[in-house]
C-alpha cells in the first residue's frame, strides 16, 4: 500500500523517513541516532511527529531513536481490523524486531502509552525499559473509568466515540478543526503553536484516518463486559517487570492525576513517578527541553531507583 499522503507524514528535519514490515502489516517509521533502540509510541490525536524534539534530543544522548505511526495512523497502513489492544502492542513488539534490535526503551503517550503497558506485559523479553506518559496502567484505566465519575466526565470524548461514523466525521470537518481544540484544550497555559497544531489537523484529514484513530478506544469501551475486554484485563495482572518512569502534567484535564498515580502497584521493579507542575496532557511538546532532560537522565541512570 502507498502512502497516502507522503507530504503530510514525512516531514523533513534531521531525521530519516521508511516503512517496516512488523504483524501482518507496513509502519511508517522516523529515526535518529545510533545506539540502543528508544522506541517512541505518540497517542491521541498524534502521530509520529509529536515526538521530534525527543527524536533529537535522544540522538544528541547516544540513543537510536525511532518515533513510530501506529496502524492506521499517519504513514503506516489502514487495515480494515486490528485495533485492539493485545494486537497494537504486538505491532510495537513486531516493529522492534523488524528493526533487528534485541529490546528497546518503550515510550509511549496516551493511547500509545496504554500500549506500551500492555507491550511490558506480553513480551517483557523485547522492552528493556519502560516510559509513560499521560496514562495510568489499562487495569487502572478500566477502574477509574468504571468507577470514578470525575474520570469519566473527563474521558467523555471517548464515551462520545462509540457512535458510528458521527465521531469520524467530527474529526475531519472544517479541515480538522476538532483535533485543534482538542490539542489547545488538553493542553495547560503553555499552548502549541499554529503550525504544529496545523500539522495534527492535516495528518487527521487522511483518508481513513479518523475511523482508525477511533477504533481503539470504541474497543477499550465495548469489551468492558465483553470475554475478550475481561480476558484482556486478567493477562494485564502480570505485571511489569523492567524499570519504569511514569510522568504526567499536574494539569492534565483527561486523564487525573489520581487515575494514574498508583499504577507502580502493577510494576516489579524500580518505579518512578514524576508529576510535571503546570504542564497538561502533552508535557512533551509542552515543554520539551523538561521533559526530555527528564527522559535522557533516567534512561542514562544505571539504577534508577524505586
Amino acid at each position: 500500500m502507498t502512502d497516502p499522503a507522503p507530504s503530510a507524514v514525512r516531514l523533513e528535519g534531521p531525521w530519516t523517513h521508511r516503512d517496516v514490515a512488523a504483524n501482518g502489516a507496513r509502519f511508517h517509521i522516523a529515526e535518529l541516532g545510533d545506539g540502543p533502540l528508544v522506541m517512541l509510541v505518540h497517542g491521541f490525536p498524534q502521530f509520529w511527529w509529536a515526538w521530534r524534539h525527543q527524536l533529537v534530543a535522544l540522538a544528541d544522548a547516544g540513543f537510536r531513536a525511532v518515533a513510530m505511526d501506529l496502524r492506521g495512523v499517519g504513514g503506516s497502513d489502514r487495515t480494515p481490523r486490528g485495533y485492539d489492544p493485545a494486537n497494537l502492542a504486538l505491532d510495537i513488539t513486531g516493529v522492534i524486531r523488524s528493526l533487528g534490535e534485541p529490546d528497546a526503551a518503550l515510550v509511549g503517550h496516551d493511547l500509545g502509552g496504554y500500549l506500551a503497558w500492555t507491550a511490558a506485559a506480553m513480551r517483557p523479553k523485547l522492552v528493556r525499559r519502560l516510559a509513560v506518559v499521560s496514562m495510568p496502567h489499562p487495569r487502572r484505566w478500566r477502574s477509574a473509568m468504571l468507577r470514578d465519575r470525575r474520570q469519566t466526565a473527563a474521558a467523555s470524548y471517548i464515551w462520545g466515540f462509540q457512535r458510528p461514523w458521527i465521531p469520524e466525521r467530527q474529526l475531519t470537518t472544517d479541515d480538522g478543526a476538532l483535533v485543534a481544540r482538542l490539542i489547545r484544550d488538553w493542553s495547560g497555559p503553555r499552548l502549541p503553536d499554529d503550525e504544529a497544531v496545523q500539522t495534527y489537523q492535516r495528518a487527521m484529514c487522511i483518508p481513513s484516518t479518523a475511523h482508525c484513530s477511533i477504533e481503539p478506544y470504541r474497543w477499550l469501551v465495548r469489551s468492558l463486559a465483553r470475554p475478550d475486554g475481561i480476558q484482556f484485563n486478567r493477562r494485564m495482572k502480570r505485571p511489569v517487570r523492567v524499570p519504569t518512569l511514569h510522568l504526567h502534567g499536574s494539569l492534565d484535564p483527561v486523564t487525573r492525576t489520581r487515575s494514574a498515580a498508583g499504577s507502580g502497584e502493577y510494576v516489579e521493579a524500580p518505579y518512578r513517578w514524576r508529576l510535571f507542575d503546570g504542564l497538561g496532557h502533552f508535557p512533551h511538546e509542552e515543554d520539551p527541553v523538561g521533559f526530555s532532560a527528564e527522559l535522557v537522565n533516567w534512561l542514562k541512570d544505571p539504577e534508577p531507583d524505586r
